[in-house]
């Protein structure tokens, strides 16, 4: 295999693994931010949390920068005491004759220490007995370096470099009484150890004129540096115990609250549902009890309401359909006579006989109006009922269209088919979606102003549409939706041509909605509109998508050749009116 293969290969592993990495990574975050949005506890606690540990450690670090302070502050001011005192006592020393100059002829002797030297040890706290260092000091003389003297683990090149600018300066100014102390480390044993540096000068008169000491004290601060650190842990647990406790206190204040929320929440949500019963408990005369009883108010004061709307919505119904039925008496009547009269019609006047002519035209409409209230008032009660049966949907169409040629003829209208070439086999009621179908076509012609009507039939694995789409007026914004209400009109000045009810659309879309499916419409002024009917394949299925579009394709085409794209999606997905 080529290396650039090879390489291709791991290129695209690679992109691999990190596509799957990142779409874990987003359905985590989705997860937490689903969780945290619908938690009112937890973003309580969070928010509680997030507050404490940003004031505790505020505090916290304030007082271990005040403890630390005060530790090395008191330190200093020990060890610069202590520097003074020992100026005095090295200064005593510097001023005696040193015995090695009186005798320095005498070989062979063991010469005695040197004043220096013992008030050295004698500072440093060291015997020949018990070897033990409280500081390390280190006289020195820049000028003669025989006469420098060093107690401890320390040499010049551990002295601080601003310490030793310091006691230059007051050398230069003739002070001889001001110490200085610098904070630095020295390494002992490969570790470094924090130590303590004070300076300070000290003059001697000589045969040969004055000389210049350089005192340095080295105090180590390692019980200091353990006690601070101590102190850092106490105030870490301290800390974290705090936050902990208010956490807890947090989640205990929050649960009592949110609690009776929650409560509420899955009361209403029942109430919703249609349990008119549901109340809730109150306890107490806080804000919470009476949160519950208002609660409990509003639940029976909807209730009420409620049912006096189901009663007076009973009543409406009844009425409708007693008037229905108690009509269609007198409307038979009246149909026989008016039947013998339009029979009859050849034999009497022109107006005589227009006129028998139009009562049997409003006559037939009046009819369709009575069947129309009547099937409302049976989808009204809840009485509906399908009449399933596996039928291919092409078989519907072409019969719907074959009762609208007639019609369509009048009106100068065609019709263009686009049927698939397999069967479209879904579980519906013949019925019911051939008169939804005639519906559509009967509107399409009435509004198509004589167009082609285009009637379109698609299918997937799950559902079934059928579109009707016409290019008449359109729709204007907003009228896709009103346009099922019952006698709604587009322009309530515009008398219907066909004779029309206004309750076909309104039945329509209840038929649709008893087989599970969706009746939708579309339009645009200029352009015409479109209904689409998308019906589920097995009954009880629900439906995802719509294998038509509900925007014409032409429509989406013009808008993406013009750059103006909007929201539609596509056949796969179904559209934005999909509920």
């Amino acid at each position: 295999m080529p290396p650039t293969t090879k390489k291709a290969g791991r290129r695209r592993t690679l992109r691999q693994i990190l596509g799957g990495v990142r779409r874990r990574t987003r359905r985590a975050v989705g997860k937490v931010r689903r969780v945290w949005r619908r938690s009112l506890q937890l973003q309580v606690v969070t928010s509680t949390l997030v507050i404490s540990m940003t004031v505790v450690a505020v505090l916290g670090a304030f007082l271990f920068q005040e403890i630390n302070e005060s530790v090395v502050n008191g330190r200093a001011r020990a060890a610069m005491n202590e520097a003074l005192s020992d100026r005095t006592q090295i200064l005593a020393a510097l001023a005696q004759k040193q015995p090695e100059d009186a005798k320095a002829g005498e070989a062979g002797k063991k010469q005695p220490p040197h004043p220096l030297d013992q008030v050295l040890n004698a500072i440093a706290g060291v015997s020949e007995n018990a070897p033990r260092l409280r500081y390390d000091l280190l006289v020195l003389n820049p000028h003669e370096p025989g006469r420098s003297r060093a107690i401890g683990n320390v040499n010049p090149a551990d002295i601080p470099l601003q310490l030793s600018e310091y006691l230059d300066r007051d050398v230069k100014r003739q002070k001889f009484d001001q110490p200085h102390s610098w904070l630095t480390t020295i390494p002992v044993k490969g570790e470094p150890r924090p130590t303590l540096a004070t300076g300070v000068v000290i003059s001697v008169p000589g045969d040969t004129g004055i000389q210049n000491y350089e005192l340095y004290h080295f105090f180590p601060l390692t019980q200091e540096v353990e006690m601070l650190t101590s102190v850092r842990q106490l105030l870490v647990v301290v800390g974290v115990g705090l936050v902990l406790l208010l956490a807890a206190i947090a989640y205990l204040v929050a649960r009592q609250v949110v609690t009776p929320v929650r409560l509420a929440r899955q009361a209403a949500e029942r109430l919703a549902s249609g349990k008119l019963d549901e109340r809730l408990k109150v306890r107490g005369e806080d804000d919470l009890a009476r949160l519950a009883t208002s609660f409990n108010e509003m639940a029976a004061n909807l209730a009420l309401k409620i049912h006096q709307l189901e009663e007076l919505s009973q009543v409406q119904r009844q009425f409708v359909s007693d008037v229905s039925h108690e009509l269609r008496t007198p409307l038979t009547t009246v149909r026989m006579a008016a039947d013998l009269l339009y029979d009859a019609r050849e034999d009497f006047d022109p107006m005589a006989s227009r006129s028998a002519e139009l009562m049997q035209a409003q006559l037939e409409r009046f009819e369709s109006m009575l069947a129309d209230l009547l099937e409302i008032s049976r989808y009204d009660a809840g009485a509906a009922t399908l009449d399933l049966d596996s039928t291919d949907v092409r078989d519907v169409v072409l019969r719907a269209i074959a009762d609208s040629e007639a019609l369509a003829e009048r009106h100068s209208t065609r019709f263009e088919l686009r049927l698939p070439s397999e069967p479209c086999m879904a579980e519906i009621d013949s019925r019911r979606v051939e008169r939804i179908l005639r519906n559509l076509l009967f509107n399409a012609i009435e509004h198509g102003e004589g167009k082609e009507i285009v009637v379109s039939v698609g299918a997937d694995r799950d559902s079934v549409a059928v579109a009707v789409r016409d290019h008449g007026v359109g729709l204007k914004p907003g009228e896709d939706n009103m346009v099922f209400d019952r006698f709604w009109r587009a322009d309530p000045s515009r008398a219907r041509t066909i004779g029309g009810t206004g309750l076909g659309l309104a039945i329509s879309r209840e038929d649709a909605t008893l087989h599970g499916g969706w009746l939708q419409a579309w339009g645009q002024p200029g352009d015409g509109s479109q209904f689409r009917l998308t019906l589920p394949r097995a009954a009880g299925l629900d439906l995802k998508g719509s294998p038509l579009s509900l925007v014409p394709p032409e429509v989406e085409m013009r808008r993406t050749w013009r750059g103006h794209m909007t929201p539609v999606l596509t056949p796969a997905t179904g559209d934005l009116h999909d509920e």
